[in-house]
């Protein structure tokens, strides 16, 4: 069953429900339902949902536990992880992934309401926060976060994406909540208000800020990863549906480790079976996805994640979306270590791969990767008919993007790229003889 529902704002998420429903896990007689919450096109957390679901591994763990159980998995597609808190303090889902803001929600509001969650493992993650990005129109007169100062900017209230834009706009010296009119709207909505152009500017999560450059609809304006803070998604139980199911959610633990393998071993496959899943464009979800995308997967719930989730709890407090929340009480490890075994240590110690360039060949299933930007350039040139996309790391973040919307700079025998002009006329800047160039130039320069 897939269910697609609108999202409610953060802020009214913590309000208090009129009712509450009984639990989802809950079945009659030997068959048990148990209701998974997900976010299809939020890409970082298809190891927990799209993907898994795609590939059937729940339902075969399940399938495995000969309980004198007949198990069926109930899939809930959702916008936003604000509706799935909701569903899951009602009582009405068992198991949901979101990102970390939305995630420090989910623990308020179980809490709140004496129904808790906990975080029980980690879908996708960067270690910069290069998975947020606040994009502007093509057209834009804007060339840097500063210059959003009075300007309309849409985001989605509580997201990590609005995380993001909070910290940007106060690093930039600019008050985030008087120096810009935000409008809190749903991403598809916020997309729309750009391409109108009634907002200045967009503050998203994937994979919204790809999709529109690859479109043509947006470009980068500020890339998330400057901030150098992590931003992942993770996975949330209710912790009655843990207690009284601890075989399931072990269960779901170890298919979501089986998807995460499947994922890292075979990126092409995968970006293409969450693309036929969603209807967004597989060279968009490579991006985010692929082996040397801007998102990182693996379950195992790292210190360094679990440190950046306290100092989120500062800005949702700051806005007045929660109060304290108490994140050691609200991250609970032990199910994915028990699911995981002897190779949970192996995962936690895991780094990101390398930034690397890579070149996905038409009709290939298997992307090419190249040891510079330039080496992929003179390839692309000499092959341009065959191309399906190319993405260079930024020179400075290292921020996965497609070559031909980034912004390139020529530096003596070098060719790099960069996410915003920004980024790329600050090194212009600092670098004597430096200096922007546009794609066509590069592709020249490097054949």
């Amino acid at each position: 069953m897939k269910r697609t529902t609108v999202a409610v704002s953060a802020a009214a998420l913590l309000l208090p429900l009129s009712a509450c429903g009984g639990s989802a896990e809950a079945g009659s007689g030997s068959t048990v339902t148990v209701t998974v919450g997900y976010q299809s096109k939020t890409i970082n957390t298809v190891t927990a949902g799209t993907l898994l679901r795609s590939l059937g591994y729940f339902e075969k763990q399940l399938n495995s536990l000969h309980d004198g159980h007949t198990y069926k998995v109930d899939w809930q597609d959702y916008a936003t992880g604000a509706p799935i808190t909701a569903q899951m303090t009602a009582g009405k889902i068992d198991i949901g992934s979101m990102g970390d803001f939305p995630l420090l929600l989910n623990a308020a509001r179980g809490k709140q309401l004496g129904r808790s969650t906990h975080l029980v493992s980690v879908t996708g993650y960067n270690l910069r926060g290069g998975l947020n990005t606040v994009v502007t129109a093509p057209g834009s007169t804007l060339a840097s976060l500063k210059d959003l100062k009075g300007k309309k900017v849409s985001t989605s209230v509580g997201s990590a994406a609005d995380g993001t834009l909070v910290r940007a706009l106060q690093r930039a010296g600019i008050d985030p909540d008087k120096g810009i009119s935000k409008l809190n709207q749903q991403p598809a909505v916020g997309a729309s208000a750009l391409s109108s152009g009634s907002v200045d500017a967009l503050s998203q999560f994937v994979a919204w800020p790809g999709l529109l450059a690859y479109q043509g609809r947006a470009r980068a304006l500020y890339d998330g990863a400057q901030l150098n803070l992590p931003t992942f998604h993770g996975v949330t139980a209710r912790e009655d549906f843990a207690q009284q199911r601890p075989a399931v959610l072990e269960a779901f633990l170890k298919a979501q480790a089986e998807a995460t393998d499947y994922l890292n071993a075979h990126p092409v496959a995968a970006s293409e079976k969450v693309a036929e899943a969603t209807s967004l464009p597989a060279e968009v979800v490579y991006l985010y996805n692929g082996a040397h995308g801007i998102a990182t997967f693996d379950p195992a719930v790292k210190p360094q994640l679990v440190s950046a989730l306290k100092q989120d709890v500062s800005v949702l407090k700051a806005a007045k979306l929660t109060g304290d929340i108490d994140v050691d009480s609200f991250v609970d490890d032990q199910y994915v270590k028990k699911a995981l075994g002897s190779t949970y240590a192996k995962r936690l110690a895991a780094a990101p791969p390398p930034a690397a360039s890579e070149v996905w060949p038409k009709g290939s299933e298997k992307a090419v990767s190249f040891k510079s930007p330039k080496e992929l350039l003179a390839y692309v040139a000499g092959h341009q008919a065959g191309i399906r996309a190319s993405y260079v790391p930024d020179a400075t973040t290292g921020t996965l993007w497609f070559a031909d919307k980034a912004v390139w700079v020529a530096d003596g025998d070098q060719l790099l790229p960069f996410v915003t002009a920004a980024t790329a006329q600050d090194y212009v800047t600092a670098h004597g003889g430096a200096r922007t160039v546009s794609y066509g130039d590069a592709l020249e320069r490097a054949s």
